[in-house]
């Protein structure tokens, strides 16, 4: 499908192209993966840029930027899929692993959904880069092992990811997946950085041991996550029993305020005390004006099904968005608050105007 898109651009090799990618440690190998594999194989005009905060893809700002950048075609990477319209007469190709709402008009949608394992996104441009630049792919397969220590873990069923740390080292991997998460948690929000030192570095060892100032920034991120996690941790539970028969599993929400985003890594962390149990990360001060919520599930919950089938009249199209075991959303305060109560938090959900 990739070689296919490939072979409809405009002016062939000579074609403008622009990609868009996810500020993670999923998308940012990706944007990296496909921009290094381009250039490899020819195409001599390409872009890669990063998501800033809350940004999709869709938004009407990034749309104007889009269009003031005016790409001859468009890559999306790892931010979703929807059916609304990005920029019309632009061939686009989506490449992605969430549960998408639907495909762009006249877009090309590349997912790896609805197969298991699930391949991250970053596992998708490496067989992308296989296809067109296979001797690049193999000196950059370490690339994808981060995508797949960054969304899977550890364990994660892909040979890849095994193949990545014998080859490259584990530790490396793991080292710089931590450093490459933390810039788009920050305040800023800015992982441009993050995604400037992966365009560069040969290997993970060198990204982590060349003195750069994207790897300083990296570090200074990763202090001021680590600070702002610290405080989350001492944040008390609150649990509702309201949905368990439809869920099939209890819902705790864990209430922080900060405008680093780390409500999703507050989830995760909550996760093993209540295996059993929905856990959402609910942050009243990662944006002015909104609640936004991270949740994560046991394997038998489908929290993604369930989130959708609750989406208040009035939330964007980005609302219930994700995995099956991995989603959330963000919502205006004045629709947060019939939603919490909707889910059957108390007042201790509750957020002023």
């Amino acid at each position: 499908m990739f070689t296919e898109f490939l072979s409809t651009l405009p002016k062939g090799t000579a074609t403008d192209i622009h990609i868009l990618t996810d500020a993670d440690a999923d998308g940012l190998p990706a944007g990296a993966l496909l921009y290094r594999a381009l250039k490899a194989a020819g195409y001599g005009s390409v872009t890669v840029e990063t998501r800033g905060k809350f940004e999709n893809a869709w938004m009407p700002e990034v749309h104007e930027r889009l269009r003031q950048r005016a790409p001859e075609a468009l890559i999306i990477a790892d931010l979703g899929a929807r059916p609304d319209t990005l920029l019309p007469g632009v061939p686009t190709l989506l490449v992605d692993h969430h549960a998408p709402f639907g495909t762009p008009p006249g877009a090309v949608l590349l997912t790896a959904y609805g197969t298991e394992p699930t391949a991250t996104t970053g596992l998708l441009a490496l067989w992308c880069a296989q296809a067109i630049a296979p001797a690049l792919a193999e000196e950059l397969q370490w690339l994808a092992g981060i995508s797949l220590l960054s969304d899977l873990g550890d364990k994660a069923p892909f040979p890849d990811l095994a193949e990545s740390k014998k080859r490259f080292s584990g530790t490396a991997l793991k080292d710089l997946t931590a450093l490459l998460n933390a810039p788009r948690r920050t305040a800023h929000g800015d992982a441009s950085p993050a995604l400037k030192l992966l365009i560069d570095a040969p290997t993970p060892k060198l990204a982590l041991n060349t003195p750069s100032p994207e790897l300083d920034a990296l570090r200074t991120a990763k202090a001021e996550v680590s600070e702002a996690l610290a405080v989350a941790r001492k944040a008390p539970p609150r649990f509702s029993t309201k949905w368990r028969d439809e869920l099939g599993a209890d819902m705790i929400a864990v209430r922080i305020d900060t405008p680093c985003q780390v409500h999703p890594l507050v989830a995760q962390i909550w996760r093993p005390r209540f295996p059993k149990a929905v856990i959402f990360g609910v942050n009243v001060g990662f944006r002015p004006g909104f609640v936004h919520f991270a949740g994560r599930s046991p394997k038998n919950v489908n929290l993604l099904k369930f989130i959708r089938a609750h989406t208040p009249a009035g939330a964007d199209g980005t609302f219930g968005g994700g995995h099956d075991q991995a989603s959330g959303g963000a919502l205006p305060v004045h629709l947060w608050k019939p939603f919490a109560i909707e889910m059957g938090w108390g007042p201790e959900l509750q957020v002023a105007s």
